[in-house]
Parts: structure tokens; sequence; C-alpha cells
């Protein structure tokens, strides 16, 4: 099913999430509790965007929009053009206006079908959720129109609602000396734990954004030794020829870099059990906490 926002389970522990989820659900037709619903939901929808942005008008609108930038600097090129100098600047001007329109048209559509329907309303739903205290395990970008990875609130971000306190015990009418009543049977969510995580998982989210300087390091030393060389032989210098140690510390960097690379992706593999199991745990009722920002990468990326 997924890892979603957030489960039906955490939804329905909330007398008031529950009853605004309906609420919100009977206006779009779709029950936010229901996480085979929303898993469905969700597919249909991102695969729609991706339609939406892959219309012949937004692949039409950024063609044109190029041609129109770029027939200016063929009139040098061409002896023709050259010769018709106004007709070409005002090809070239309406050819960028048509593009740009035609482009704006696209991300309005796009914008409409994103920020309206009920996608619309699972956002609300998700808001709500977050007010009264319930963690969204992971937003997905395309959900507020993000791109993946990136920052920013988004063409259509999650609604933000004051934080609402929590619902008060409702205090006991019955005299001291009766028989105290029965305690309610506690939420399914409850009976439920989420899996810990491992060290492993955390040691991934400490490292996940480290390295990558390893290759142009080594690549630069490499060069710089190189070009040691290449100076004492030709200048007959043999002070350039103590660049070649530089050789040996750039073979050092990359193997340290291709080390620290297979780590990672064992590390790798150690997160994606972890997430997996977490989105076992949320089917069963678990309520999930927000992932940290490295997971949340990588579980973008994986889907």
């Amino acid at each position: 099913m997924g890892l979603l926002p957030v489960s039906g389970a955490a939804l329905r522990s909330d007398t008031r999430v529950r009853e605004a989820a309906r609420d919100i659900g009977a206006r779009y037709g779709v029950d936010y509790t229901d996480d085979a619903a929303v898993t469905a939901l969700l597919a249909e929808r991102r695969k729609s965007l991706e339609t939406e942005q892959r219309r012949p008008a937004a692949y039409l609108g950024l063609l044109t929009l190029m041609a129109g930038m770029f027939l200016p600097f063929g009139i040098p090129l061409s002896p023709a053009l050259d010769a018709h100098l106004f007709a070409v600047l005002g090809a070239a001007g309406a050819l960028t206006v048509v593009g740009a329109a035609l482009l704006v048209h696209a991300r309005a559509q796009w914008k409409q079908a994103l920020r309206n329907g009920p996608l619309a309303g699972y956002r609300e739903v998700l808001g709500i959720a977050r007010a009264h205290g319930i963690p969204l395990a992971h937003i997905p970008p395309w959900l507020e129109g993000r791109t993946t990875g990136g920052g920013g609130k988004g063409a259509a971000p999650i609604p933000t609602y004051p934080p609402v306190e929590p619902a008060p015990q409702a205090p006991s009418d019955a005299p001291p000396d009766s028989t105290p009543a029965p305690a309610p049977a506690p939420p399914a969510s409850a009976s439920v734990s989420v899996p810990p995580k491992p060290s492993a998982v955390s040691h991934y989210e400490h490292m996940a954004d480290a390295g990558g300087w390893h290759d142009e390091t080594g690549c630069l030393l490499f060069l710089a030794g190189a070009g040691g060389v290449t100076w004492a032989v030709t200048v007959g210098t043999a002070v350039g020829y103590a660049a070649l140690l530089l050789v040996p510390v750039a073979v050092w960097i990359w193997l340290a870099g291709r080390r620290q690379g297979r780590e990672k992706e064992e590390l790798r593999e150690e997160a994606l059990k972890y997430v997996t199991a977490l989105e076992a745990a949320q089917a069963a009722g678990a309520r999930v906490p927000e992932l940290s920002p490295q997971l949340r990468a990588l579980l973008d990326d994986h889907h």
C-alpha cells in the first residue's frame, strides 16, 4: 500500500479529527479514513497530474518559446534573415509571446487539477490532523506541487490551522462508593507498536548527505600530479617531479570514496527495510512518527 502521510486509524483515534475528516469526505465523495481508498486516490491523481504536465500544449509552448528566443541569434549567420531584419525580429517576438502563453496555460491547468477536487479535501484533512497533534509521517512532494527533493511551500501546500488543545476528559458524575465504569477500549493503533529505529538507519541518516567530493578531488590531484611531471619534463626542473606524490594521494582518496559508497549503499538497504517495516506497521494501525529528511528523500527516490 505504501507509506501514507497518516493512517486512517490515526485519524479515527481522535473523535474531532474523525468527524472533520468524514464531513470533508462527504463533500468530495471520499472516505479519507479508509487507507485503501486514499491509496487509490493518490495513485490515480498522481498519474493524472503527470499526464497533465505532459500535454502537447506544454511541449509546443516550450519549443515555440525556444524558437522565438534563439531566432535572433541566427541573423548574423544567414544573409536572408539579415535582409529581412525587422520581419525576423517581429516573428521572434511573436513566437516568444505565443510560447510563453502556452506554457502559462499549461501551468494553470496543472495547478487547477492539483488544487481542486479530492486532493484539496485530503490536504484539509492533513492540516486538521497536524493541528490536533497527529504527526504526518511523510508528505509526497507532488501532493503539494513541489519537485522531488525541492523545498518551499509548493503550489498547493498543506493548510495550516491553529493548534488544538487535547480533548478534555469528561468529569465523572458517579458517587464515590459506586462501582467504577469499565475503562474504554484503547484504539486499534495502541495495540500496534512502531518498530524501533535500528542503529544502522540512524547511521544512514547521519551520513546520507556526506561524501560526493572524492571523485572530483581525486581527479584534480591526479591532474595536478600529471601537470607537474609534464612541466618538469618540458622545462627540465626536477622540482616538478615532486608532484608525483599527489598521484598516490589521489588513489587513496578514490579508494576512500569507494569504501564510503559501499557502506552508504549497505546502510541504504537497511533504511529501505526500516521504511518497509513502517509501512507494514501503519497498515496494521500504528501511528507512524514523522520521518527524518533523509528518510523522506529516500522514500521519494524509491517511489
